[in-house]
């Protein structure tokens, strides 16, 4: 079946530093063995694709759209164990995720873009985004496409989830975000009645913000130059927000600490005047998550002494892995987190340079969506 005859197939790229280019493709997108056809109904606009188009992203792929959901159109054929590598072997005896020939046209779904193999040193640690498979797999041309392909990999290593009835395809586009959230939320120790900042309010700060309230922090003090930001975050439940150009705003958040800083600061956005803010609000003994993605060869210069004496945990996390993504599935399913509310704004995927700019800006918008045809 020509899946593009008489259907308009587009995919958008990073055509010039700040420049968005929608293309028209004549090419017939068919999933080989193993791997399905998807028609992008929803994907969100992350930090790391802004980075891409506006910034210096620090990572190989410039690839649009790592976060969308949609409808499968076509299934592959079945990928013989004989051809699918001891790995995906591996994969199958340990019941890791599933063969295409479990999919069917017409399945609501979403799918991960990068998954790891499960079973060199980095995975057998638990770091699975440093797996360097993980680097290997994409989808295909991306996911800010009209149809796009999910390698065979991908599909046999969990990074296709079957989207339950309640979970709309707007929310599907937030569960690979709010899965790398988890991740982060995994690396760093926390208890109920913990302080915490979140250091940049936009779309995955609020998903932090949601996070402390579901680990039952005491208070959660936001920080932004945004205000409809600043006031999203009060109406859901923020303890305080604060400008984070205000010249006080380290006095005040002490003076709601008892003099003693917050437990854990986020710092959900590439700033690294935050990261110093992050740094100088956080209790002796706390942890600060560097969780926004910085531009290449950003640097930043840091009194290491300051934080050995204060036995500062300074600690990254980067991207999120299929096993992630299944968390953050259940947590949406279950209404766990209502992240549905933090979609504003939507637009089609032939605005895509107006998304980004909108994204960029943050003007009375949170999480901005893109759907496809």
């Amino acid at each position: 079946m020509d899946m593009l005859r008489g259907m308009r197939m587009r995919a958008a790229y990073v055509a010039a530093p700040s420049r968005i280019e929608v293309r028209d493709d004549a090419r017939r997108l068919s999933p080989g063995p193993g791997e399905v056809l998807v028609r992008m109904k929803a994907c969100g606009i992350c930090g790391s694709d802004l980075e891409k188009v506006f910034g210096q992203y620090g990572q190989p792929s410039m690839r649009l759209g790592h976060e969308p959901a949609g409808v499968i159109e076509e299934v592959g054929p079945p990928l013989d164990d004989a051809g699918i590598g001891a790995d995906d072997l591996d994969a199958k005896s340990r019941g890791i995720g599933s063969r295409s020939e479990q999919f069917s046209n017409g399945d609501r779904v979403f799918t991960h873009h990068h998954v790891p193999c499960y079973s060199c040193h980095l995975c057998s640690h638990g770091q699975e985004t440093m797996c360097p498979k993980y680097y290997e797999t994409n989808l295909a041309p991306c996911g800010l496409s009209d149809l796009y392909v999910v390698p065979a990999w991908n599909v046999s290593h969990g990074g296709v989830l079957k989207l339950p009835t309640g979970v709309t395809f707007e929310e599907a586009a937030l569960i690979e975000p709010l899965a790398c959230c988890v991740r982060a939320w995994r690396k760093f120790d926390h208890r109920p009645g913990d302080n915490v900042a979140v250091f940049g309010v936009g779309p995955t700060g609020m998903m932090h913000v949601m996070l402390s309230a579901l680990n039952e922090s005491s208070g959660v003090f936001c920080f932004d130059r945004n205000e409809y930001r600043l006031r999203f975050a009060s109406e859901a439940g923020a303890t305080d927000v604060m400008r984070s150009d205000d010249p006080a705003r380290r006095d005040k958040l002490l003076g709601k600490t008892r003099g003693l800083g917050v437990d854990v600061s986020v710092v959900a956005t590439s700033s690294l005047a935050a990261l110093q803010d992050a740094i100088s609000m956080t209790r002796k003994g706390g942890t600060v998550m560097m969780f926004g993605v910085p531009s290449r060869g950003a640097s930043i210069n840091l009194d290491m002494a300051d934080i050995y004496s204060r036995e500062i945990t300074l600690v990254t996390s980067y991207a999120a892995s299929d096993r992630d993504t299944a968390d953050a599935l259940r947590m949406i399913e279950s209404r766990k987190l209502d992240v549905g509310r933090l979609v504003t704004d939507r637009y089609d995927l032939s605005d895509s340079q107006k998304a980004f700019e909108h994204a960029r800006t943050g003007a009375n918008a949170m999480k901005i969506v893109i759907t496809g045809g």
